[in-house]
């Protein structure tokens, strides 16, 4: 294990460290807090399809903001892990429409849209577990958003990137490793922070 992987996985454990002391009514409330900034961000404005995740455990919330969006007609796609850890997309159609997957997470049912379904999203909503001042996102270290973002990258795709985290999850630097990608913006319960300027959606002029 090289330096920065180290690093990375002494930060993740202390992250969700953090994260399980955590009580499900702090959840809820900034679930709630974290849509609303969001949903003021010109990137999800204007958006016709976001991909998103439905969170779990005590993950920052996106519940909120999923049918927030979903109220506003945007077209919101959810992943569907495939067996070696890329992903495929599923359209979000409400609570009822989630069934249960693999290791904890919630999958959409119905048509399953092919793992290039994301290079047509105007912002891609990626989980996380920091952020730091320069906007390179720490993942859990599974690698599929790693796919997702070469995927967009080959395809010449350029949506918003955004993450939603905890206050305490803003850190001053993410160990980098090559294949990382500066994320646009990250929401937290006290606003959000841009390092982009904001990108036109892809069927904007």
């Amino acid at each position: 294990m090289n330096a920065d992987m180290s690093e990375k996985s002494e930060l993740r454990a202390e992250l969700l460290g953090a994260r399980r002391a955590l009580s499900p009514r702090d959840v809820r409330e900034t679930a709630a807090v974290l849509a609303r900034h969001a949903l003021e961000l010109p990137e999800l404005a204007d958006a016709g399809t976001v991909t998103a995740y439905v969170s779990v455990g005590r993950e920052p919330g996106t519940r909120p903001l999923l049918d927030a969006l979903r109220a506003r007609g945007v077209r919101v796609l959810l992943p569907v892990l495939l067996a070696d850890n890329d992903l495929d997309w599923g359209t979000y159609r409400g609570p009822e429409h989630l069934e249960p997957a693999g290791r904890g997470l919630l999958e959409p049912d119905g048509e399953r849209l092919g793992p290039d379904a994301v290079v047509t999203a105007d912002a891609v909503l990626l989980p996380g577990l920091a952020v730091d001042a320069g906007g390179m996102r720490l993942g859990r270290g599974g690698g599929s958003y790693d796919r997702v973002l070469a995927r967009l990258a080959a395809a010449g795709a350029n949506p918003a990137l955004v993450v939603l985290l905890y206050a305490n999850e803003v850190v001053t630097r993410v160990p980098v490793e090559a294949h990382d990608h500066p994320v646009h913006a990250v929401v937290t319960p006290g606003g959000v922070t841009r390092f982009t300027e904001p990108t036109a959606p892809a069927g904007g002029a």
